[in-house]
């Protein structure tokens, strides 16, 4: 059964989004302020957190930030729970890293079936474990690339990248997104780093005639290419 973490302070509307997701088949956690919250991401990870804007202590905006910036934590969408209906406080809460924004009051059917929406919208597809492109091949889980069978040696954020090429080619990513997604949110590098460790990735790729796959867009950033 999928797990939604409600960070509520008011106890009657935990209880009504409770028996709403009860009837939906899903389990509901409780928290009430943010030290709550953390306890009981601890102790179950949800599927989905519902944020109160207006908690006690660490609002629920600050909360999100923080969830953001934890590596363990970024990949949980969450819908913002709040009376707050501005368009800059919907701005503030997307910036901060909110999947989906409801106003108070709101229909307990609404929101199970803006939770299901979210759910289907963020679900992962099954990891795949070998990315093949021609004779270039990379294994996820033995973290192994071959060329023509030959393995490659690679350090960890060449490999990362090369990872992240291969699962999404033919896109074109800034240097900031491919910090972002081989680097993480949570590590601060200047945004030329990326350019060396590109560098790097085609000089490994170039004995074996892969370098071409590794294009630069001017003033756009990089695309894995394998069929240019």
């Amino acid at each position: 059964m999928r797990t939604i973490l409600i960070v509520e302070d008011e106890q009657p509307i935990r209880k009504m989004v409770g028996l709403a997701l009860g009837r939906a088949g899903l389990e509901l956690s409780e928290a009430a302020n943010a030290e709550q919250a953390y306890a009981e991401i601890n102790r179950k990870r949800p599927e989905l957190i519902l944020m109160d804007w207006m908690l006690p202590g660490i609002s629920g905006l600050e909360l999100v930030r923080r969830l953001q910036r934890d590596a363990i934590t970024q990949d949980i969408p969450v819908i913002m729970l709040t009376a707050r209906n501005e368009e800059s406080d919907r701005i503030s809460g997307f910036q901060a890293g909110i999947d989906d924004y409801i106003s108070k009051p709101f229909s307990p059917a609404e929101l199970v079936a803006r939770i299901q929406a979210v759910l289907r919208r963020t679900q992962q597809p099954p990891p795949v474990k070998t990315l093949e492109f021609g004779a270039l091949a990379l294994d996820t889980v033995s973290h192994r690339v071959t060329a023509s069978g030959e393995e490659l040696e690679f350090g960890p954020t060449e490999f990362r990248l090369l990872k992240f090429f291969m699962q999404h080619p033919d896109r074109v990513y800034s240097r900031a997104q491919l910090l972002d997604n081989a680097w993480g949110r949570t590590v601060y590098v200047e945004e030329r780093t990326v350019d060396v460790h590109i560098l790097r990735l085609r000089k490994t790729l170039a004995p074996h005639g892969f370098e071409h796959y590794i294009q630069t867009v001017r003033g756009a950033g990089y695309r894995f290419s394998p069929d240019s």
